[in-house]
């Protein structure tokens, strides 16, 4: 019975010569190491995005980012602002509550700098329009959009009355919201709403809305 050639005891005795791995990383020097590649520590990185769709997904990890960098800056350093990058075609309103109600919690704490690039439109204008205000830039090609809230419901009637009584309860929601983020009146905001058609915004009348400050 062959137990082993010359060559699988070579093998044997050089992986038996080789240096100990080295211990894995720790949660700590990997966070270190990130920080230094990042120029700074973890409270410092305060740059966020919402990007695309604004689904339930999508709109509760921005919820959990803006509420995670607004505890970092914690006890016993000054509240950094943070940045929040937009561009989305808009979608679900109740998750644009959603953050529409957390940033308003969040800046009771540190500023919140809203940037609108490509498109923002829908569900994505009452976000940008919910910066600080003098916090909120708009890229110059940027399109903005505004449009009453949809509901898309089909089935018996009494579903349908009853889903028509949560729309309007929503679109008034959404008229107050607006009203008191940008300079728009809810006259103003009504009445664009009632064309019943997406309204469509270049980044200075965007600016001149109150929807933003600055061309970015």
């Amino acid at each position: 019975m062959i137990i082993g050639s010359d060559k699988d005891k070579k093998k044997k005795k050089e992986k038996a010569t080789e240096a100990p791995a080295a211990p894995e990383e720790t949660a700590e020097e990997a966070m270190g190491a990130l920080e230094q590649l990042l120029g700074g520590p973890q409270n410092e990185i305060r740059t966020i995005g919402l990007m695309g769709d604004v689904d339930e997904e999508k709109g509760g990890d921005l919820m959990m980012a803006i509420l995670l960098l607004t505890e970092l800056s914690g006890k016993d350093a000054p509240y950094d602002p943070i940045t929040m990058y937009i561009s989305t075609y808009g979608g679900s309103a109740d998750e644009m509550f959603g953050i529409y109600d957390i940033m308003t919690r969040a800046k009771r704490e540190c500023e919140i700098h809203t940037i609108g690039v490509g498109k923002v439109m829908s569900a994505g204008t009452l976000v940008l329009a919910s910066g600080t205000k003098g916090k909120r830039k708009i890229g110059k090609h940027c399109r903005v959009m505004i449009h009453s809230v949809n509901s898309g419901h089909v089935g018996e009637l009494h579903s349908i009355e009853n889903e028509v009584k949560a729309v309007k309860h929503m679109q008034e929601l959404y008229i107050n919201a607006m009203a008191q983020e940008t300079s728009m009146t809810k006259r103003q905001l009504q009445k664009l709403i009632d064309r019943k058609v997406n309204v469509y915004l270049t980044a200075e009348e965007a600016i001149e809305y109150g929807i933003a400050d600055e061309i970015l």
